[in-house]
């Protein structure tokens, strides 16, 4: 079984080849390997949440060399989690992107889109930094690409300002991995645990170096303040489809984050000495702010959703930076639910926004199923800010819980409760200008969308939407189970011990 853990890198990366070369002028054939191999993804996804629910640590041993010689893949339940997480969004988005004829705007669409997959699941997997900077790399390629799927001006610019910005923390993560092993002489997260725990706190210089410098690097990649200006122009250029695949992508260097700054550099290891979430925690709440004052001030649907979802980022991180097991939990729970939010938002707001004149938050006449779409909307939206019935609330609310600390109770609860208020009177003044004051905007002649722009959204284009809209529901429903694995989850993380043993123990073939 233990085969199977690398599994979620080499299926896209050997699908992705076939769908470019081999069907990518057949989109009917492209469609339904795309759509088989994301199904056989998440059905592996699911066995691997399984494996790792006895708690254990799985390492799958490339080429059957031990750590820290080799490469090695690490399965437990964080990187299970976010898998499955991972898996599930991806065949979401893609039955939306079929449905709806965003894939068939471009040749390459689902050859980026696999090799994406293929990024976000190695990055996930790997426990090997070096190898972390590898699968970071394949995702700055593949969502580039992905990015000006569609073509046009808007979207090239903001993807040149994508690459920039990512290429710079690509820099500045090159000179973090050869600073860290200059002073430790591995990359391994488990033998780095072992090694920067030996370290005096007065020789560690070098250590603290690259150890802000990957804080650096993450950062950039989980749109934190003060590097987080490329995501509302990325996210509000991009197409809506990929737009909601992009949910899960900054949840990649929130996740780096915990991996590294938990396991390889334990905050209270001398040489660390809790350094890392000194400078997270700031940072957190002002990504909040910003998040819900651009929510606040956005004049376009898709900026508003762009700041929404650093917002939800800012709220996850100041969560993570504590780095306690009971942080990390909510932060977790936060995770699932923030990812889903975003992505049906932006599936909804694909839907709106094609049978609108551009994503202007401006009253104009009616469209068809008004109702329904506004009904979606209205659903995706309470979740995003937080409000009950769905897990957006609840998910809140353990954040908060775990923010009751000396040192961050004050600027969490405040920042927090703050900017969801902010977050709520944007989306409810953009809810009204889009389908309440919609209703009552006589038609003008030639205001009005072609009639292919007006045709109503059919069955396969609404389910996307229901099932993550459902999930949202289930997630607050079962929040108790959910929230003891998440408990689960945090536990194991912060035990490094027993995540070094699992890693460096000599192998005994895969």
């Amino acid at each position: 079984m233990s085969h199977w853990i690398i599994f979620p890198v080499v299926l896209p990366a050997l699908l992705a080849p076939l769908l470019g070369f081999v069907m990518r002028h057949d989109i009917t054939l492209a469609r339904a390997a795309s759509l088989a191999g994301a199904a056989v993804l998440l059905a592996v996804a699911v066995g691997l949440a399984a494996l790792a629910s006895d708690g254990q640590t799985h390492v799958y041993r490339l080429g059957g060399w031990p750590a820290p010689f080799g490469i090695v893949l690490v399965l437990d339940r964080l990187s299970a989690l976010m898998v499955l997480l991972t898996s599930a969004l991806a065949l979401v988005v893609l039955l939306h992107a079929v449905a709806t004829g965003w894939d068939s705007r471009g040749r390459h669409f689902h050859t980026l889109f696999h090799f994406q997959l293929m990024g976000i699941g190695g990055a996930f997997l790997t426990g090997d930094i070096f190898n972390l900077f590898v699968f970071f790399e394949v995702l700055l390629i593949a969502s580039y690409g992905l990015m000006i799927h569609g073509g046009g001006r808007e979207r090239l610019r903001a993807g040149m300002q994508y690459v920039v910005m990512n290429l710079a923390g690509s820099t500045l993560f090159l000179f973090a991995l050869g600073t860290l092993y200059a002073s430790t002489g591995t990359l391994n997260i488990a033998d780095l645990a072992e090694r920067v725990r030996e370290i005096p706190a007065e020789e560690a210089a070098l250590v603290r170096v690259a150890m802000i410098l990957l804080m650096i690097v993450f950062a950039v990649k989980a749109a934190l303040f003060p590097v987080q200006f490329w995501l509302p122009s990325t996210y509000a250029s991009a197409p809506a489809p990929v737009a909601a695949l992009f949910a899960i992508m900054t949840k990649v260097g929130a996740y780096a984050i915990l991996r590294v700054h938990t396991v390889a550099f334990a905050p209270e290891a001398a040489a660390v000495n809790h350094l890392p979430g000194t400078w997270l925690f700031p940072a957190a709440i002002v990504t909040i702010a910003i998040g819900a004052l651009g929510v606040l001030g956005a004049r376009r649907l898709m900026v508003l959703l762009a700041f929404s979802v650093l917002g939800s980022m800012g709220t996850l991180l100041a969560a993570v930076a504590l780095f306690t097991p009971g942080a990390t939990a909510a932060a977790l729970y936060y995770v699932v639910h923030s990812t889903l939010a975003a992505a049906a938002l932006f599936l909804v707001a694909d839907l709106v926004v094609t049978r609108r004149k551009g994503d202007g938050l401006v009253a104009a006449p009616a469209t068809p199923q008004n109702g329904l779409l506004a009904a979606l909307f209205f659903a995706a939206a309470i979740a995003m800010v937080g409000m009950p019935p769905l897990s957006g609330f609840l998910g809140k609310l353990l954040v908060l819980d775990a923010l009751r600390v000396p040192g961050a109770m004050g600027w969490g609860w405040s920042a927090i409760l703050a900017g969801s208020l902010l977050t709520i009177v944007g989306f409810a003044r953009a809810g009204s200008l889009l389908f309440w004051r919609s209703t009552a905007e006589p038609a003008r002649a030639g205001s009005e969308p072609s009639a292919a722009e007006v045709r109503p959204a059919g069955v396969a284009q609404i389910v996307p939407v229901g099932v993550l809209l459902a999930a949202l529901a289930l997630l607050a429903v079962f929040a108790g189970p959910a929230f003891e694995v998440a408990e689960r989850t945090a536990a194991q993380l912060f035990d490094t011990p027993g995540y070094v043993a699992a890693v460096l123990a000599p192998a005994a073939g895969n």
